[in-house]
Parts: structure tokens; sequence; C-alpha cells
């Protein structure tokens, strides 16, 4: 029973001073760490702006560039902390509304003011000049607008809610097609 009790009394002694010794924090590149290392945005990190309803600093190469927060002992190389900035898709707005679009086709789509807030001056023109192609071209770019496209004439993507109803448009080419594969 002594030597049981001395035993316990050794073992706690020895913890703590291994516990006092001991530096759990590493100095890691945080480019490198894997899912569950980080949460990205940091916790207290504003990502959504309230205007463009995108990641904030979103450019037109739709790319953003986050804050990180690296798990606890983690520090990186890159800002001595435990915070890091990752690049994130995103979708690059300059303003155009999915839902002025939508309704300038519908209300006023025979007299070209879709496309002239598009910024496609001369098919708007064309539309106003023809009543919208006699209602027909209005038809046509009501389903345009609607499905997502036809978009802005300078390449940037409609400002929608966040979880709103964007299309991701999926194309195929000769890289993206499905290889045959043989029976067994």
């Amino acid at each position: 029973m002594y030597s049981l009790i001395k035993y316990v009394i050794m073992c706690s002694i020895l913890m703590t001073r291994v516990g006092d010794c001991v530096d759990y924090t590493y100095e890691i590149d945080c480019n490198n760490l894997r899912i569950g290392q980080y949460i990205c945005p940091h916790p207290e990190y504003d990502l959504i702006d309230p205007k463009t309803q995108q990641p904030r600093g979103c450019t037109k190469e739709n790319k953003a560039k986050i804050l990180c927060l690296a798990a606890d002992g983690l520090i990186c190389t890159e800002s001595r902390n435990n915070t890091f900035q990752r690049e994130i898709p995103c979708r690059w707005t300059n303003g155009y509304s999915f839902e002025t679009s939508v309704l300038l086709s519908i209300f006023l789509g025979m007299f070209g003011a879709d496309r002239f807030y598009l910024g496609y001056p001369a098919i708007g023109l064309l539309k106003l000049c023809t009543l919208g192609f006699l209602f027909l071209g209005q038809f046509c770019d009501v389903i345009l607008i609607a499905t997502q496209i036809v978009g802005p004439a300078d390449g940037s993507h409609y400002v929608m809610p966040y979880f709103g109803a964007g299309i991701n448009i999926i194309s195929s080419n000769n890289f993206t097609y499905k290889v045959p594969q043989e029976d067994w």
C-alpha cells in the first residue's frame, strides 16, 4: 500500500514538471494546413459585403483573400501569429442588379431599357427602333436574362442575395468529356 501511494505521488510530481517544461506551439507555413487545422473565415471576420453580396475584396479574377484562424498552438510564419490569409473563389460584381435587369426586361424590354442598363447600347437602340423586334426580341431577352445567359457587358456577375438563385453554367469541351469505360 505504501509503495502504491509513493508511486502515485512520484507520477503526479513528474507530470507537473513535464507539463511546465513543454511548449505546445509550432511555427509552420499556414498555406499548407489541412482541413480541420484552420477555420476560414475567421469567426470575427465580416465576410460578406452587403453592397455586392460577395466576399469582401473580390477581384476581377473572381478571387478574394479572407482572414483565417489556425488551430490552437500553431503560429504562422507569414504573420507571426495564428491568423493568415487564404484565397477563395467569388463572383465579381460591378453593381448590376439581377432583379432590376429582369424587371426592365419584362416591362420596358420593347424599348431596349434592359440592354441599355446592361451596357449593350447598340442592341438597345435596335430594340427601341423596332419595338423590341416586334416583341419577339423582348420575349427572348426575358428568357436570356432570367436564366443569366446574358449578363452585364463588362463581364461582371449580377448582384443577387448571397444564397440567392445563382446559376453556374456548365460547358463541355475536348478536355471535359466523359471517357468511355470498358465493360468488365
